[in-house]
């Protein structure tokens, strides 16, 4: 009882001493210091001492949460460090792998361009043959059930070959007259049948010229995005078959996807044949790291 008086007497003066001031509080005590009691017994003084000793357990033990935090933060530094040391040693352990997918469909679309071409020196009589060539023309096409909103006439091209002042060679015919018509369509095989028998023009005197690299016939797909998902996960499929291939002769797996390309997709003629059949190709490359 008087130890623990003599503490809460000497608390307003100081603050509570901690236990590695336990010895020099005992000599304070023992020679009438600080405190101020003077000569005490031994006794006491002894009570005194340990109850310093319980008193910064006692403040020792106030600081277990923050001891668990520090234990705590320690452990999860641990993981991350373990995590970033087997990054660094498995970096170089991956495996890149190309998936091929490929698709040969139709042409969905046909532009064809109809050129006629007439040669003169009356611009006039030029002109009036240029459309009955026209007239012709639409009329054919309509017989073989092309309708109006697929044909389309472009303005006549008029060369006069004697404003060529780079040149001074006389020409036999000065004016150049040139006419096209375009046929755009979705029927493609009725169109294609139509230009295997645009020979009957010439019975009608129409003569039909080659477009050349300036007016070719075209075929188009457009149904492309109807099975560009498909084509993706058939090149994703066979990248990874390939991958899982390499890791099993290297007895090894396959874990996570590291980089992933999806490709750039190509549609082309199957050949020079064949414009009407085009061949769709997408290559993906993935990329996966290797484990065990």
């Amino acid at each position: 009882i008087a130890a623990r008086a003599f503490l809460l007497h000497a608390k307003p003066l100081a603050a509570p001493p901690r236990f590695t001031e336990a010895p020099n509080i005992y000599k304070r005590v023992k020679s009438g210091g600080k405190w101020g009691w003077g000569m005490v017994s031994f006794t006491i003084q002894f009570v005194i001492f340990e109850e310093i000793k319980i008193l910064n357990l006692m403040e020792k033990t106030n600081r277990i949460p923050e001891a668990l935090l520090i234990a705590i933060a320690m452990v999860v530094m641990g993981l991350c460090l373990k995590a970033g040391i087997d990054n660094f040693t498995n970096k170089d352990r991956r495996v890149t792998a190309k998936g091929l997918a490929e698709r040969e469909v139709a042409a969905d679309k046909v532009t064809w361009p109809i050129v006629s071409v007439e040669l003169g020196n009356d611009l006039p009589q030029l002109y009036n043959k240029i459309n009955a060539t026209t007239a012709k023309i639409r009329a054919f096409l309509k017989e073989n059930g092309v309708p109006d909103s697929d044909i389309s006439v472009n303005p006549p091209v008029v060369h006069d070959k004697n404003a060529n002042l780079y040149s001074n060679e006389r020409v036999v015919n000065r004016y150049n007259i040139t006419s096209v018509i375009t046929v755009t369509s979705g029927e493609v095989d009725k169109i294609r049948d139509i230009i295997t028998r645009q020979g009957e023009l010439l019975k009608q005197g129409v003569a039909i010229v080659d477009g050349g690299y300036e007016n070719p016939i075209v075929y188009e797909y457009t149904g492309f995005n109807e099975i560009k998902p498909e084509m993706m996960k058939e090149a994703i499929a066979n990248a990874q078959a390939t991958a899982e291939q390499f890791a099993e002769n290297c007895n090894s797996d396959l874990d996570k996807i590291i980089t992933a390309t999806q490709g750039q997709f190509t549609i082309e003629n199957r050949d020079n044949n064949s414009p009407h059949i085009k061949k769709i190709r997408v290559v993906s490359t993935i990329t996966y790291s290797l484990s065990n």
